[in-house]
């Protein structure tokens, strides 16, 4: 015996009644009514074809017009499941006869090119699915089981959630359909109970009839799966049916979509009239109301108050839809015979014309707006409920809502009671959630099985992509494991350091030597001690010394292009003509003492064509083309450097390594090799013209200078490595400064006794 079925036929009658003995709705009109048992799916065909019947006939006939054909019945409320109202509203909807479902919740239902003549008082299972997906997201649930029953409710139900939740990121670890012909414990289900344990989730949504969710839970039960999360279906959500299965308060927390509880006013106490009108046991039904001779019933059924069927939650909620739905046929039909007025037409009605009339319904039922949307779902929304066994019987407990367009969620978290030790939501996940700055790497087939891995320096995970670590801008740096950049330090060798004023000093100290120098030189021009310096070629070397000593003042402040092409320049053309004039001066030396007497034709060609000063012209402009030609095709500029550092951008000019600064630079090395191998060569001459220790020695500390900056620069690239290079250039000009001048100054200053004619013939 169908005890949910008895109270949504009594709703219908209650209904009926209803509208029969009220003055306002329907004023001069009585509905009638036939109930049929739709126990199977001939019963259902068998139904249906009996309503198409034309009216005092028994058999269907088929018009070239339909819109004129008169059935025996205006409207069809129900059925219950999806399947038998998908078959009914197929064989409905060619006659436009409406057709109100309560129960049939199916999404294919809602296609109007197919069912062009359904409706519903229960919510689309679209929405359904959409609520179960936000309810996942909600507490986390991204690795779930989905088992659905068989047929289009279960498998069409189970196709859509595991579509959106795929979309919303959700993994469906585990799916699979309860056959029709499913026992408890049998071997189909136990097998389902293994797959479902090797799953490893702890959330599982049933997406099932009652019938076949009852079953399902028998055989967990059996198979012992406790402490999970079971989400149902409105179909067995509030159901008595699956809670009385024995053993299963022990599964763990229930969950629920549930449609909106509302009471019927007046059903319960109809339904006690009716037994206490219908008393006595069960007899045989008389020939009126025998059932028809394909259903199984040979038996009227009559009740005492005390064997009436428990009207329950669910139940209750069922009834009020199939009692809406003839409300809404009613209010059609009032609308369809203009009873407005206060008196019904009384033409022929069609259903196609009801049809149209019940679209537009928009009333309220018991403070409820009853209406329809285009595709002849309604106005609704759905409860959360949480079964409860805190008591000492089951109940549900409505902890949140759903409600649309759009889907949007509802929960009080603090009416759940989750099974999980202090009340804790539980997770279910397949992996952890990875560190800051780690990377989802996917393993195997789920995207929700993934190990974590750091994101690389100069990368940062952006939450909007977890298997992926984006790249930081140019002017970003990010550490390892980072999920933001950050901004880089712009460095470059300031003015205002503590490293910029010494060497500045000594800078500075450098060209006042050279000044004060040329000044002293200057005074002293005809002393011996000058004129064997090399006289007039002196303050030629001087010059270079000061221009070469100039250039290093553009290292220091942000570079700009003024002095990226100047710095490099000056030094090595100033540098350059500085070792020429060393070179010719040692050589020049070296060729009098030594070859002169030797080869006197060459010495005389030498002197008369003015061989040292032709020298430094033909060494300075080969320097001086060099130097043009680099800052012409190679032209140093400021520039942002970004790969020394991942966290600084360091501003340079761009000479380092370009062709023109390594053949500039070769250039001076082979004079430093040309000047120091004649200085050694003089290294006997007479003590006045021997200038061999010192050149030596200042050309020595100029190799080591430069081989120490070199050095460095191979293995530091920071923002001091212009001091590095200020501080080897001007140990190479101190040095060429200290070695050939300071000596003759020493001289001129303080042993004026050897700055005479007399001691340079002596000796």
């Amino acid at each position: 015996f169908n005890g949910h079925g008895y109270h949504l036929f009594q709703a219908m009658r209650f209904g009926v009644e209803e509208i029969n003995n009220s003055t306002a709705l329907l004023p001069n009109v009585t509905l009638g009514y036939e109930l049929y048992d739709v126990c199977s799916e001939s019963a259902n065909v068998y139904a249906t074809l009996n309503v198409l019947s034309l009216l005092g006939t028994r058999h269907v006939e088929i018009q070239a017009d339909p819109s004129h054909y008169s059935p025996a019945a205006l409207a069809v409320i129900g059925p219950d499941t999806t399947n038998h109202a998908a078959t009914t509203a197929a064989l409905l909807s060619p006659f436009l006869v409406p057709l109100i479902s309560y129960e049939a919740s199916s999404m294919t239902l809602g296609m109007k090119r197919h069912y062009p003549s359904f409706l519903r008082t229960i919510p689309n299972d679209k929405y359904q699915v959409e609520t179960m997906v936000l309810l996942l997201q909600r507490f986390g649930w991204i690795w779930i089981s989905v088992v659905g029953s068989d047929g289009d409710y279960g498998q069409l139900g189970v196709q859509a959630l595991e579509e959106q939740a795929t979309q919303q990121g959700i993994c469906v670890a585990f799916k699979d359909i309860i056959p029709f012909s499913a026992r408890p414990g049998d071997r189909r289900m136990q097998s389902m109970m293994r797959h479902l344990a090797r799953a490893r989730t702890t959330v599982v949504v049933v997406f099932s009839n009652r019938k076949l969710a009852r079953v399902f839970f028998e055989s967990v039960v059996l198979a012992n799966l406790t402490a999970k999360v079971w989400i149902a279906s409105e179909d067995w959500a509030i159901s008595s049916h699956i809670s009385k299965v024995p053993g299963i308060q022990g599964i763990g927390t229930v969950l629920g979509v549930a449609i909106q509880q509302r009471l019927v006013p007046g059903l319960e106490e109809f339904e006690e009239a009716y037994v206490q009108a219908d008393k006595g046991a069960p007899r045989p039904c008389s020939r009126s109301f025998w059932c028809s001779s394909n259903q199984l019933c040979r038996k009227c059924r009559a009740f005492t108050a005390e064997q009436m069927p428990k009207l329950g939650v669910f139940s209750m909620s069922s009834a009020y839809n199939a009692y809406r739905a003839v409300y809404a046929v009613a209010h059609g039909l009032h609308q369809l015979l203009g009873c407005a007025s206060g008196v019904c037409a009384r033409g022929r009605v069609y259903p196609w014309q009801l049809l149209e009339q019940i679209r537009k319904v928009n009333f309220l039922l018991h403070e409820d707006t009853v209406m329809f949307h285009d595709n002849g779902d309604p106005l609704s929304g759905y409860d959360i409920i949480a079964w409860d066994w805190s008591g000492p019987n089951w109940s549900s407990r409505v902890i949140g809502s759903s409600t649309w367009p759009p889907v949007q969620l509802d929960i009080n978290e603090t009416k759940i009671r989750w099974h999980g030790k202090d009340n804790q939501v539980p997770t279910s996940v397949c992996s952890s959630d990875c560190l800051e700055g780690h990377q989802r790497v996917v393993v195997g087939f789920y995207h929700c099985c993934f190990e974590c891995v750091p994101c690389d320096a100069g990368t940062f995970l952006n939450k909007s992509d977890l298997h992926r670590c984006q790249p930081c801008g140019k002017e970003e740096w990010a550490p390892v494991g980072s999920e933001t950049c950050f901004p880089r330090t712009v460095v470059f060798l300031t003015w205002h350091e503590p490293v910029s004023w010494g060497l500045l000093a000594a800078n500075t100290l450098l060209l006042l030597l050279v000044s004060g120098t040329t000044g002293l030189f200057a005074w002293h021009l005809d002393t011996p001690v000058v004129r064997s310096a090399g006289g007039r070629l002196c303050f030629f070397m001087l010059g270079s010394l000061a221009v070469a000593s100039c250039g290093l003042y553009g290292f220091f402040g942000e570079p700009t292009l003024p002095t990226c092409l100047l710095r490099q320049g000056l030094f090595a053309l100033g540098f350059a003509v500085f070792l020429s004039c060393l070179t010719i001066r040692s050589f020049q030396l070296v060729f009098i003492f030594k070859f002169s007497a030797k080869v006197p034709t060459f010495y005389h060609a030498w002197v008369q064509n003015h061989g040292p000063g032709l020298f430094v012209v033909i060494s300075s402009t080969a320097q001086l083309l060099i130097c043009l030609t680099w800052l012409a095709v190679w032209t140093p500029l400021p520039t942002r450097e970004y790969q020394r550092f991942p966290q600084l951008v360091v501003l340079d000019c761009t000479e380092a390594n370009s062709p023109g600064f390594m053949v500039a630079f070769a250039y001076n090395g082979l004079l430093s090799v040309s000047a120091f191998a004649c200085s050694y060569l003089g290294k006997d001459l007479p003590e006045n013209y021997n200038e061999a220790k010192c050149v030596t020695f200042s050309l020595l500390l100029n190799f080591v200078s430069w081989i120490a900056f070199f050095t460095t620069a191979s293995v530091y690239q920071g923002k001091y490595l212009p001091a590095v290079h200020v501080l080897a250039a001007l140990s190479s000009l101190s040095g060429g400064f200290s070695g050939y001048f300071l000596p003759k100054c020493y001289v001129i200053l303080c042993r004026p006794d050897l700055n005479s004619t007399e001691h340079f013939q002596a000796s």
